[in-house]
């Protein structure tokens, strides 16, 4: 039976998904604050989230089989298994390691707007390797996009700290981010969305754990605040916003729910005008409004691609 309540919980599950993930910026920069290193947040951000993912994946696939989930599995999926590690290994450390250092060396709010231009290269990027069509419509949007892109930029004239190693490490990190959302986009086919993010967390911790290995470890010298920063950023804007998603995704569909993630830099911003004293010039503030409008543009009526944010959410980014 149809209830009004039960309508508006998927849409509400995939805005607090976007609200988790709006604040990982802002609890890096208190991170940040409280003395914890980029390579220390990186590394206990994916393996604490890898270890709460894995128990929640294990504790509901062991009572459904009555044994290990994958101790029989044939040579696709084992390639699938291995794909994800991989993609955690090496695209999403190196995402995850990027972003952060971009964080360190410019504002929440910039960085954040810098980022999410990974839907318009995604779009680029698929018609390019012949996975979608460029259309008028969308041609448009990516113009609009670019645009407001310029502005944001060219209005670093105002409150925003702007530094261009910083916003070179954003773009870094959005490319890096097309890549690696254009070689999962198989793989999230073939697996449960919970396994390919315990995954892809654990190839990533993995790799900076041996890079901390390699390098002499990392610095733990800070207090309890500093912890509780990276437990947020681990719980709140990993597996918190993994799930939420998940849950909204299943009740409202790919395409609701990538429009609905359209808020995420929306709460980064709200957040570190209220937390950091962030604000942006008015033609930034314009800039960002036509990047936004731009992907929601893109994110409606596509076809023959995942839409983006969704797949974003989908490997816990």
């Amino acid at each position: 039976m149809w209830s009004p309540t039960l309508e508006c919980v998927g849409p509400a599950l995939c805005l607090l998904s976007a609200a988790c993930f709006g604040g990982i910026a802002i609890f890096g920069k208190f991170a940040y604050a409280a003395g914890v290193p980029v390579d220390t947040l990186v590394l206990v951000r994916f393996t604490l989230a890898a270890a709460l993912l894995a128990a929640l994946w294990f504790g509901r696939a062991l009572p459904r089989s009555g044994r290990r989930p994958a101790s029989a599995v044939g040579p696709a999926r084992r390639r699938a298994l291995a794909t994800a590690l991989g993609l955690g290994a090496i695209g999403y450390a190196a995402q995850g390691t990027l972003y952060f250092a971009a964080l360190e060396r410019i504002d929440a709010t910039l960085l954040t707007l810098v980022f999410y231009s990974y839907p318009l290269l995604v779009t680029v990027a698929a018609a390019v390797l012949g996975r979608d069509r460029l259309t008028p419509r969308r041609g448009l949007a990516l113009a609009v996009a670019s645009g407001g892109m310029l502005l944001v930029l060219l209005g670093a004239g105002g409150d925003v700290r702007f530094d261009l190693l910083g916003v070179a490490l954003g773009f870094g990190t959005a490319a890096v981010y097309t890549v690696y959302i254009l070689v999962a986009d198989p793989v999230v086919h073939r697996l449960p969305p919970m396994l390919l993010t315990t995954l892809v967390m654990t190839g990533a911790s993995g790799t900076l754990a041996l890079r901390a290995a390699a390098t002499g470890g990392v610095g733990l010298d800070f207090g309890l605040d500093g912890w509780f920063w990276l437990v947020c950023i681990a719980v709140v804007s990993t597996v918190v916003a993994s799930l939420t998603f998940f849950a909204g995704m299943r009740r409202t569909g790919p395409s609701t729910a990538a429009i609905l993630s359209i808020a995420e830099p929306i709460v980064t911003s709200g957040l570190a005008a209220l937390t950091l004293g962030e604000s942006l010039a008015p033609i930034q503030f314009l800039g960002g409004l036509l990047v936004l409008s731009a992907v929601v543009v893109l994110q409606t009526g596509r076809s023959g691609t995942r839409p983006v944010p969704a797949a974003r959410a989908e490997l816990a980014v």
